[in-house]
């Protein structure tokens, strides 16, 4: 499909007046720019018009709706954290790679609970563990297991125990090595990862940036385990573990790994030898970003990639179309500064973390249980 339609072709495929589709654009259902070639006529995002179309032909029968809404589709709860608009990212209506730019994850995890809760004042222990995701599980199943629930608790309360649980997922991720005896050497989040990996200091902002952009994405998988549980009015640590455990999953937190393994043997047998049966190449393309990944752009704008990743992302990118997603960019990130081979995962989990306890705060002053219904299709029930 070409990325983009003249007018004409638009209105062909929508079956509607030119009036209705200025007003698609007006309401952001479909983008439009100026053409290239005649800047005085406008383009339509092919995508959207095929997405508005294939709307249209469902029709609005709630069924159809609801299913749609699971994959990618219509929004299905209101928030105020993080929103996917044009192509870019925002956390409380600021550009995600603005904030990359200077803020800490303190100040974004702030940032995404409203302004509530300061850092605490002192370090978090973690169970011990030989891997960052085995000290994060035991970490927040311990607590899962005996913090009361969290209904009924204050907003104020609830973003001060939020900056501990951050806190708690930082000492977890970073391990032993990342442990300071005294207050005044312990410095933000991103220092202390980058002392445990042993990084040198001018490498410690590419991992304040990593952190910053992975902080939130809106509804994604593990966020809405996360509120799923704290709908029911569990504890923050309980909606901290469930989405840990979504995080875990090869299609989400553990894409990097597949990443990390598809760019290996790429260089070994080229990677269209590489590609698995029918799947497209894992770290690109994005379903919310057509025109690519903003994190990825920024992320990869604060290292020196790799020759080797460099070589792969041209040829991937010139052949599919489909551009580099954050999860190749850190694997890039992983590889310039000589990081653990877990290092994406923990980046992923401590900055999701800060994601993942705002928006739980944010369900459970909802007062609502998410409870979706199934739409059943097994045997008729006996009479």
């Amino acid at each position: 499909m070409a990325d983009w339609l003249s007018a004409e072709e638009a209105l062909t495929r929508l079956r509607v007046r030119p009036q209705t589709l200025y007003a698609y654009v007006s309401r952001g259902r479909v983008r439009a720019e100026p053409d290239p070639v005649e800047p005085r006529r406008s383009r339509y995002r092919a995508s959207d018009v095929a997405a508005l179309t294939e709307r249209r032909a469902r029709g609005r029968k709630a069924a159809d709706v609801a299913v749609a809404a699971i994959a990618w589709g219509e929004p299905v709860l209101a928030s105020a954290i993080t929103t996917v608009q044009g192509g870019r990212l925002y956390y409380r209506g600021q550009d995600v790679v603005r904030l990359a730019q200077t803020a800490t994850l303190e100040e974004v995890a702030r940032l995404l609970r409203g302004g509530l809760g300061l850092p605490p004042d002192e370090d978090q222990t973690a169970s011990p563990g030989p891997t960052a995701q085995s000290r994060a599980f035991a970490a927040f199943a311990q607590r899962a297991a005996a913090d009361p629930p969290a209904q009924g608790s204050g907003a104020e309360d609830l973003a001060s125990e939020a900056a501990q649980l951050l806190d708690l997922m930082a000492a977890a991720v970073a391990g032993p090595e990342g442990h300071v005896q005294r207050e005044e050497e312990a410095g933000a989040l991103h220092e202390r990862l980058g002392r445990a990996w042993r990084a040198p200091r001018e490498q410690w902002d590419a991992i304040r940036c990593a952190l910053v952009l992975l902080a939130d994405h809106e509804l994604n998988a593990s966020t809405f385990a996360a509120r799923v549980t704290a709908s029911t009015g569990a504890s923050l640590a309980a909606a901290v573990l469930a989405g840990l455990c979504a995080l875990s999953g090869p299609r989400h937190g553990g894409m990097a790994a597949r990443v990390e393994a598809f760019a290996g043997d790429a260089a070994r047998i080229g990677w269209r030898g590489a590609l698995r049966t029918g799947e497209p190449p894992p770290g690109f393309g994005h379903a919310l970003y057509p025109d690519g990944d903003p994190r990825a752009v920024a992320l990869l704008g604060a290292i020196e990639i790799p020759p080797e990743l460099t070589a792969l992302q041209k040829d991937v990118e010139a052949a599919t179309g489909q551009r580099a997603n954050v999860d190749f960019a850190l694997v890039a990130l992983r590889q310039s500064l000589g990081l653990p081979a877990e290092a994406p995962f923990a980046l992923f989990a401590l900055a999701r973390t800060a994601g993942w306890l705002a928006h739980a705060i944010e369900q459970i002053t909802t007062g609502a249980l998410i409870r979706p219904r199934a739409r059943y299709i097994g045997p008729a029930p006996a009479a």
